[in-house]
């Protein structure tokens, strides 16, 4: 009986080696097994060979992907209908909140260890946030090269796909050409008095605003600007894009320059200018860490950063492609860092709200 026991031990012992290279040869770089076996960081670090293709596998198998977003619900349901033209096995969750209702839930999701999103895609600050927070995965993409400067995080764990343009948006119908302000200054005129508005949560425009007049010149004038006209506060910018057009408020502070261009394209009585440097902020995507369906995540992200841009481009958003040209070429323009605008929000939100949200109640 111990001879038995014995003589099958040392024929297990003697088969490790021949598994071993089973194994090391399953796993070796080029074969089908390797690629199946590939985790989320390796795919989103590593140039693979074939790596559109694995995605696209992957992402046919998984059959889903959820977006959590801040994008404007037409713009939102036309790039998923455009994605999931593009790769028909993957259906496109979508689920839409405010940029900070977005980073509530995701951080209150990966507290509670429920990993429920693929992709985040939303304002500069709140992906910043997200990435503090430990929840996006870096990612090494061949698309890089392709995209302005700006766009790259140094941690690449969430990439810019389009940009926001802060700009000052007006009724036609109710504000005279030759009556446009040159600079912040010029809303001290009494022409001004009731007749602007700001957005409720745009802290971190006023503090690139702020930057380029120097802090406490900028901070003084619109305290002025605030005493002797007024200032209207209003949540939500395409509200405030609406009540300009209505002609309820004549000109609003800080609009998003597609919405009022998408308007304005349709025959609102709505335009805008830029009073000093156009305020361009980050919108980005970025990989969850622990993606249900990492192929599919990967896929989109990948799909963000280049055939979407030119897509994105024809609903009047900002690309982040150098190839595409920008409204943006032959314009003075300040880029919110994202960085700071985290940094510093404590800050930036109570002077914000000290000089026009408590004011304006």
């Amino acid at each position: 009986m111990k001879l038995t026991v014995v003589r099958l031990l040392a024929a297990a012992v003697s088969c490790i080696p021949l598994l071993w290279l089973v194994l090391v040869g399953a796993l070796a770089p080029g074969r089908g097994l390797a690629q199946e076996l590939r985790g989320l960081r390796e795919l989103a670090l590593f140039e693979v060979p074939d790596r559109l293709k694995h995605l696209v596998d992957g992402a046919n198998r998984e059959g889903m992907l959820n977006l959590y977003t801040s994008m404007t619900a037409p713009t939102a349901a036309k790039l998923k209908a455009d994605f999931e033209r593009r790769y028909p096995g993957v259906k496109v969750n979508l689920w839409r909140a405010s940029s900070e209702s977005l980073l509530q839930r995701t951080v209150t999701e990966a507290r509670a260890r429920r990993h429920t999103f693929d992709v985040l895609e939303t304002n500069g600050p709140e992906m910043e946030a997200a990435q503090r927070e430990k929840l996006l995965q870096a990612v090494s993409s061949p698309h890089f090269r392709d995209l302005i400067p700006q766009a790259l995080m140094p941690h690449r764990e969430w990439v810019a796909t389009r940009l926001s343009l802060f700009v000052q948006c007006f009724n036609t119908r109710q504000v005279k050409p030759e009556d446009l302000p040159r600079s912040f200054e010029d809303l001290l005129h009494p022409r001004w008095k009731g007749r602007l508005a700001i957005e409720a949560s745009d802290y971190d425009w006023f503090m690139s605003v702020i930057s380029t007049l120097g802090e406490e010149k900028g901070l003084k004038l619109f305290r002025d600007i605030v005493a002797v006209n007024g200032m209207t506060v209003r949540r939500g910018h395409a509200l405030l894009a609406g009540l300009v057009i209505a002609g309820e408020i004549p000109m609003g502070l800080s609009c998003y320059g597609f919405t009022i261009d998408q308007h304005r394209k349709a025959g609102a009585p709505v335009d805008w200018i830029s009073i000093g440097p156009v305020i361009a902020r980050s919108n980005g995507a970025g990989v969850s860490r622990n993606a249900p369906h990492p192929h599919a995540a990967l896929l989109f992200y990948e799909y963000m950063i280049s055939d979407a841009q030119p897509f994105l481009t024809g609903l009047e958003l900002v690309p982040v492609s150098a190839k595409i040209e920008s409204p943006l070429k032959g314009r003075q323009s300040q880029f919110v860092d994202p960085k700071r605008a985290r940094d510093e929000q404590a800050k930036w939100e109570k002077l914000f709200n000290e000089m026009f949200v408590t004011k304006s109640r």
